[in-house]
């Protein structure tokens, strides 16, 4: 497959403009914590860890939004639920722990922004929000819309990401007045996202056909090539296309149903290392609350 993909170009496959927005990026995020951070009312440095937390964000929104991921994800529906997994629940559980917390909030802490953060994140509406649009996406005729344009399919993109954010925010919010639950209300949390998130991958596994004209119809699949290959490369190379069946061994109907095995596996294990996580730092909490006092020494004692 990788051989076959080449024909498509180094633009398509590697998305240099988005690669350049990647660096830039990452140069925010350094300066802003580093030289500049007095600016934005920041007097500690950011940890090594929330470095590597951040910059792996960086590089995971890079590899499944601009790198051969992304073209691969209009050729085969198991690389779109691979790009889904990480861009919707990799990258923001990243970011959340890779940005102090006085930088949150000076981004939360604006007139127009805080309403929409404290509404967006109240876990019942953030969990009911991300798991309706994600299944709503992965509905045929949604899905073939979000397809239909470039701007159409960033927009999507945007609000399936932002509603991923103020799912996650609620476990991993590093203000207090965002960490709302309790460990158990959290843990319940999580299992009912797991749940809710299933009934899409279902219908993806066990749909006794091919569901996406993207993957099947010549015109509905040139029409997602657009979204990434330039115009002219694909022009030049329609007459010689046929259809997804070109790039892949596997037929349609497997790549589908392996595509939404996919997407339940990596769920489970991100949402069970979010349950590490929380399980975790509640038996630490508790563990301090417990710890008794020293006791008063002998000259005290007198």
């Amino acid at each position: 497959m990788w051989l076959d993909i080449q024909i498509f170009g180094f633009r398509a496959l590697w998305s240099p403009y988005f690669m350049i927005f990647i660096v830039l990026v990452a140069l925010a995020y350094f300066l802003i914590t580093g030289p500049y951070r007095y600016k934005f009312d920041g007097h500690d440095r950011v940890s090594v860890k929330q470095q590597l937390s951040f910059y792996a964000a960086l590089l995971c929104l890079y590899i499944v939004k601009g790198a051969p991921i992304d073209l691969l994800s209009h050729i085969t529906l198991t690389a779109h639920m691979i790009q889904m997994a990480i861009f919707l629940l990799v990258v923001p559980i990243l970011i959340i722990a890779g940005i102090p917390a006085w930088l949150w909030r000076t981004v939360i802490d604006r007139p127009v922004i805080k309403p929409v953060v404290e509404i967006g994140t109240k876990p019942l509406i953030s969990l009911l929000v991300f798991n309706g649009l994600f299944s709503v996406y992965h509905v045929p005729v949604f899905f073939e819309f979000a397809k239909s344009s470039p701007v159409i399919h960033f927009f999507v993109h945007g609000i399936l990401f932002i509603a991923a954010f103020f799912m996650i925010f609620p476990l991993l919010s590093p203000l207090k007045e965002f960490d709302r639950m309790q460990p158990l209300l959290k843990i319940a949390y999580i299992f009912a996202n797991s749940v809710l998130i299933t009934p899409a991958c279902a219908l993806i596994i066990f749909a006794p056909e091919p569901l996406y004209a993207t993957y099947t119809q010549g015109g509905a699949w040139m029409q997602a090539m657009s979204l990434c290959v330039p115009g002219n490369v694909l022009q030049g190379l329609a007459p010689g296309l046929t259809g997804p069946e070109m790039f892949t061994p596997i037929s349609t109907l497997e790549d589908q149903q392996l595509g939404g095995i996919i997407m339940k596996i990596m769920q489970e294990f991100t949402y069970g290392a979010i349950l590490a996580v929380v399980i975790f730092s509640w038996f630490r909490k508790e563990s301090s609350n417990k710890i008794d006092p020293l006791p008063p020494t002998t000259a005290e004692s007198h």
